[in-house]
């Protein structure tokens, strides 16, 4: 790549005390030059730097954190050597990572009936409810033959009951405001597609959920990434970053965030509206986890904090998929009822309309949604519960935090080792992703796994013990090689 290629990628400046913050706990107040160099690494390899940053002048940074430009000068050197760093005299330094680090293209791996899938975050489905509701379908289906079978909308019924739940959880909604879609990655397709074209920015989160991300990308949009942590989101980032680089559109998971499991406080949501109202970017919101509240009740809509027209700019996709069974592709879009039916128009150019059959079991299912997850929830916090108590028996070294909700543990490693070991794991029974697939900058997040609970408290106990097994035996071996990593859920 020339010289003024590289130049114009640099998305976002990171200030002296900025990284002097960051730096503080990572490489201590005032680092010798190799502890700032492996300060930096660690920040970037963690998604707290995001990649084609500008770093701060050497003389500003050596200020702030009180050490010698010297010290400044040869940790950056080190960067650069280690295919971390690039600069251009006139243009400074910028954040990169070597071409080792970059995971490859998505692959999928086949699994046996004797390999535990923990790629997929996404619980089975509710046998009895599901056999009801498709008894109770047939019978409707009958009176809906004679007609076409096109409802590009969804069906009156269905959208009417989405509605109604979004009413129920604070958000006053209409049927018009609602789109019926095949699934909550279809809603976020039609969504990008519409508002977005090739080459406009969207905020994103760091890391997030990987079909997103791919759908961000496959739309040919550029990702402005903004960190989430155990600690969760830094609004004053945030806020910089749309002042920066003035996204068109924003995806944001707040509710049990894929993969942290962290939620968004209100006072944080309500910051996040005022910003993108001001800066004029689309907002939209994946609630697909917001029913899956373990420890917590579950947060109300999003939207339903926004004021002074933000509404407006606030685009809800939900599913079935996490709360029933991903079998059932049935998704939604809630926003106002003019975008609903610009995005109808797109829709009807695509896949012309839903499945009538799927419509009518989600109609069932969601009426007795609440007896679903009376019974799901609790099953899920045990299978959290059990999952968290193996891995400290296997795994002791490996660190998380509990989440309230949501699928999945998201483990740190305490080394870069997470493609390697799913690749190990493969070989022992286990299908898991590395966390370098989540992360919206290629081959960061290399020292993490997401580890979803969604299967049964013994089998979680046996991947433990696979993973485990595979760690102590083959990871040397197995991290000379490459892996593709393969789709998740």
């Amino acid at each position: 790549m020339a010289g003024s290629q590289v130049v114009q990628s640099v998305d976002r400046m990171l200030g002296s005390r900025s990284l002097a913050t960051l730096l503080a706990a990572t490489a201590g107040e005032r680092p010798g030059y190799r502890a700032l160099a492996q300060g930096v690494r660690t920040l970037l390899l963690d998604g707290r730097i995001t990649l084609h940053t500008r770093l701060p002048a050497e003389r500003d940074l050596a200020g702030a954190l009180g050490v010698s430009r010297a010290t400044v000068t040869a940790a950056y050197d080190l960067l650069r050597e280690g295919g971390f760093a690039q600069s251009r005299r006139g243009s400074g330094t910028w954040t990169l990572l070597p071409e080792g680090q970059r995971p490859t293209s998505v692959a999928a791996f086949p699994a046996g009936d004797d390999v535990i899938d923990l790629a997929l975050a996404a619980p089975y489905a509710p046998q009895a409810e599901l056999a009801a509701a498709l008894r109770a379908a047939g019978g409707m289906l009958t009176e809906l033959a004679a007609s076409p079978g096109y409802h590009p909308y969804g069906i009156p019924e269905l959208r009417a009951a989405v509605a109604e739940r979004f009413t129920r959880r604070g958000l006053p909604t209409l049927p018009d405001q609602i789109l019926i879609t095949s699934g909550a990655q279809h809603a976020v397709s039609l969504t990008l597609g519409l508002l977005g074209k090739s080459g406009d920015r969207v905020l994103v989160e760091n890391p997030s959920y990987p079909n997103g991300l791919d759908a961000i990308r496959g739309a040919g949009l550029r990702t402005a990434p903004v960190p989430v942590t155990a600690d969760g989101w830094d609004s004053d980032l945030i806020e910089s970053t749309l002042r920066q680089t003035a996204p068109r559109l924003a995806y944001m998971i707040p509710d049990f965030h894929n993969p942290t499991g962290a939620v968004m406080p209100a006072e944080q949501r309500r910051r996040l509206l005022d910003a993108v109202r001001r800066t004029g970017t689309w907002l939209i919101i994946d609630e697909t986890l917001s029913d899956i509240a373990l420890d917590a009740a579950p947060p109300a809509p999003f939207a339903s904090l926004a004021q002074h027209g933000e509404a407006e700019q606030v685009v809800t996709v939900g599913s079935l998929s996490k709360t029933h069974w991903g079998g059932l592709r049935i998704g939604w879009v809630r926003a106002g009822s003019r975008l609903i039916t610009e995005l109808t128009q797109r829709r009807v150019t695509l896949d012309m309309a839903g499945s009538v059959l799927d419509q009518l079991v989600a109609l069932h299912l969601m009426k007795d949604m609440d007896t679903v997850l009376a019974e799901r929830l609790p099953r899920l916090r045990a299978q959290r519960d059990a999952l968290a108590a193996a891995l400290a028996r296997h795994l002791p070294e490996w660190r998380w935090e509990l989440p309230a909700g949501g699928l999945s543990l998201w483990v740190d490693l305490g080394r870069p080792m997470a493609t390697a070991l799913a690749r190990a794991a493969l070989d022992h029974g286990v299908r898991i992703e590395g966390g370098a697939r989540f992360g919206a900058d290629p081959g960061t997040y290399e020292h993490r796994l997401r580890i979803p609970f969604t299967l049964p408290a013994e089998v979680c106990e046996e991947a433990a013990r696979r993973l485990a097994t595979a760690l102590s035996t083959d990871l040397p071996a197995s991290a000379l090689a490459p892996r593709q990593p393969h789709w998740v859920a």
